[in-house]
């Protein structure tokens, strides 16, 4: 027998090896980011990112060889000598000692408890009830039996088709009905985000996040409608004497409600969850950036005509169908990693199909006046109305071919609407660009692991799964009008003029009527 437990020497060599092999691979693996302590049962199991931060700390015991009870026993050794340390107050660490450990225990830092600390304010997302099927029974029953790819293309392709058609009535029934539709999709939205917040928020049982939230949107919608009500209906807010108050002192009203939420949240502030509060109060800010905002930039769209609203969302529904459609017969090749169902066939089928859909429809909708014509309010009948001279983008015009196409097609000239070119540069960003706002989505719902935002709708998900892509397109046609479209408008100048004062009223009619008598445009003794 020989000294070390009955071992040989040869024995104590290939342990003293193995263990110096092991302490190596822990610090390589270490280096590259994705350390790994494993100890033996009943010790700490330890996780590190690549920052060498500490991402969980659980006492799950590990299952370890008898080759390894020196290493188990030295690093209960050294773990008992650090904490005594610590108590000690000392600031070093043992010499020799922390070879199975990682940085921030060799030097004294006390791990559990940071981790302890990140648990606190890293939310955890409870289980949502948006990913249950929610599938009406009649459905179930009519498609029992196909398999589930073709059952959720009927459950798809039938509700696509009543959606369709609930949005053409919608558009029958007139602008009033457009702006309640938006004003309801972005409530629906706004909730289908905040909720997600909610069920990681509530768990740790912090007050006023929700009654904030929504107070916020309150405050944002406030501010918006005011100032589309005083911007586009100034004869109405001036013949009432509220309205006029509130019309006069609108931003300062508005700043005053926001303030007051501020100071509730600030109130409302907890010692122990100060970081995660922080993240919840800017969930909500980056949700009213995303949803209200966008959304009050649909409305702004339709004040200038409908046709600025129906186009672009009948040009992304039809790029979400066909890239749909071509996906699910022709799809081969995957596109984007965030959405695995997405594929280069569909996306490229979807886009050559928008445009040819959104020229054709661009051509419809432009021989229509109600289509056409901004939306305004009339002070004499305090209705709505969609009459004017149609401007000239909404006016035949004859264009020369290029030389290429006179040659195949044997057309020298062809007659289009202005709007139709402008249609394949909304047709274009809806199927190339427009297709990123549903990749954000799904990145966002991917980092919460949910299938769908909510269960609104059988076999599409929530509001907010159908409108990704729809506000994205909504601010670029804002800016698009805004850049190339937009000129003076008449009826917004005269809104404008009612609200000033008489004397600046009579002031602006003097210059014009001598402005106008100076260019001809007025006889000299009018």
């Amino acid at each position: 027998m020989t000294r070390g437990g009955g071992r040989s020497a040869a024995e104590r060599t290939l342990r003293i090896n193995k263990r110096t092999q092991r302490s190596r691979s822990v610090r390589s693996v270490r280096g590259s980011g994705t350390s790994r302590l494993v100890t033996a049962p009943g010790l700490w199991h330890r996780e590190t990112n690549n920052s060498g931060t500490p991402e969980c700390l659980t006492s799950t015991p590990v299952p370890v060889s008898s080759d390894e009870a020196y290493v188990t026993a030295r690093t209960q050794r050294t773990r008992s000598g650090m904490t005594e340390l610590r108590k000690r107050g000392a600031g070093e660490a043992v010499p020799d000692s922390t070879d199975n450990l990682s940085d921030k225990e060799a030097e004294g830092v006390d791990t559990e408890a940071e981790c302890e600390g990140d648990k606190a304010d890293t939310p955890d997302v409870p289980p949502s009830s948006a990913d249950t099927d929610n599938t009406p029974e009649c459905f179930n029953k009519a498609l029992e039996g196909l398999p589930p790819r073709w059952k959720n293309y009927w459950i798809r392709g039938v509700l696509s088709i009543a959606m369709i058609g609930g949005f053409f009535l919608i558009i029958y029934l007139g602008p009033i009905t457009l702006i309640l539709v938006v004003m309801t999709v972005q409530i629906k939205c706004f909730q289908e985000i905040i909720t997600i917040g909610y069920r990681v928020y509530r768990s740790y049982d912090l007050p006023w996040f929700r009654t904030l939230s929504w107070y916020f949107l309150i405050c944002v919608n406030y501010f918006f409608y005011g100032e589309t009500l005083a911007d586009y209906f100034g004869a109405l807010v001036q013949r009432e004497e509220p309205l006029t108050f509130l019309s006069r002192y609108h931003r300062f009203i508005s700043f005053a409600l926001y303030l007051a939420g501020f100071c509730m949240f600030v109130l409302s502030l907890v010692k122990t969850h100060y970081r995660l509060q922080f993240y919840m109060f800017a969930w909500t800010h980056v949700t009213l950036l995303l949803v209200v905002t966008q959304s009050h930039l649909v409305i702004q769209n339709l004040f200038e005509g409908m046709i600025w609203f129906i186009v672009p969302i009948s040009i992304v529904i039809c790029n979400d169908i066909m890239a749909y459609l071509f996906g699910f017969f022709f799809g081969r090749t995957p596109l984007i990693k965030l959405s695995p169902k997405k594929t280069w066939e569909g996306f490229i089928g979807g886009f050559f199909s928008t445009v040819v859909f959104g020229f054709l429809l661009a051509y419809l909708l432009s021989q229509f006046q109600y289509f056409v014509c901004p939306v305004g309010y009339n002070s004499e009948s305090n209705s709505f109305t969609v009459e004017c001279e149609p401007s000239s983008i909404f006016e035949l015009q004859e264009y020369t071919l290029p030389t290429a196409l006179q040659n195949t097609l044997g057309w020298d000239t062809v007659q289009l609407y202005p709007f139709q070119i402008h249609s394949v540069f909304l047709s274009s960003f809806a199927s190339l660009i427009g297709p990123f706002g549903g990749f954000f989505a799904s990145g966002f719902k991917r980092a919460f692991k949910i299938k769908d935002f909510a269960n609104t709708i059988p076999g599409h998900g929530g509001i907010m799964d159908r409108f990704d892509c729809q506000y994205l397109m909504a601010t670029f046609v804002h800016v698009y009008i805004a850049s190339f479209i937009r000129g003076p408008n008449p009826s917004k100048v005269l809104q404008q003029l009612l609200l000033l004062q008489p004397e600046q009223q009579l002031t602006i009619f003097h210059n014009l009527h001598s402005h106008l008598r100076e260019r001809g445009l007025l006889p000299a003794q009018a």
